[in-house]
């Protein structure tokens, strides 16, 4: 009988637990998509995410002010060529690497005292990549590699100007990652258009 009398003391106390701990947990993570992989549900981004406007606001008018400094026009670091040979699964992992390097290599170091919102951008960034710490690769990582590699020589090719290229092109760079990571990649072909 005193156990009885004990569990109806705590029952409260469990029930609040209940209700402010484990049920706002339970509302705001996703579901896996129907037959994917706990790996491939690892690559996935709420869409949310990339919808908060003051973000979005600061991470293209960084990348407008670093672009009006960029002086070369022929190159581009962001861009399909990150896709060449990779699979659709594999898009949203090539593009946590992506910003994980430009993170690291680029708004970490000197110029983040060069322009406003570069801390706020990386941080956000680094969020994302966070959230995207399970995410791994399927089959060979040989393209993924071989396309980051390149990135990175053709960013020290260009010297301090690839620093200012790689910022000047975040606005490319959060719109890939929206589209890599928070899409459910199709089975077989391509959209029809009409």
């Amino acid at each position: 009988m005193a156990s009885l009398h004990t569990l109806s003391k705590s029952f409260p106390g469990w029930v609040f637990f209940c209700c402010c701990c484990c049920l706002p947990l339970l509302l705001t993570s996703s579901l896996p998509v129907k037959g994917a992989s706990p790996a491939h549900h690892a690559c996935r981004l709420r869409k949310i995410n990339f919808q908060q406007p003051y973000i979005r606001n600061r991470t293209y008018t960084l990348a407008k002010m670093a672009s009006a400094s960029d002086k070369d026009t022929d190159n581009r670091l962001i861009g399909q060529q990150l896709f060449v040979n990779i699979r659709e699964n594999n898009r949203c992992y090539m593009m946590k690497r992506v910003v994980e390097l430009v993170v690291k290599d680029v708004l970490l170091t000197e110029v983040k005292n060069q322009y406003p919102y570069v801390e706020e951008v990386a941080q956000f960034l680094a969020s994302l990549t966070s959230e995207l710490s399970g995410c791994q690769f399927s089959g060979k990582r040989d393209h993924i590699e071989k396309n980051l590699e390149q990135m990175k020589n053709k960013m020290e090719q260009l010297g301090e100007n690839g620093k200012t290229k790689a910022i000047g092109e975040l606005d490319l760079l959060f719109d890939y990652m929206e589209n890599a990571c928070t899409d459910v990649p199709k089975k077989g072909g391509s959209k029809k258009k009409n």
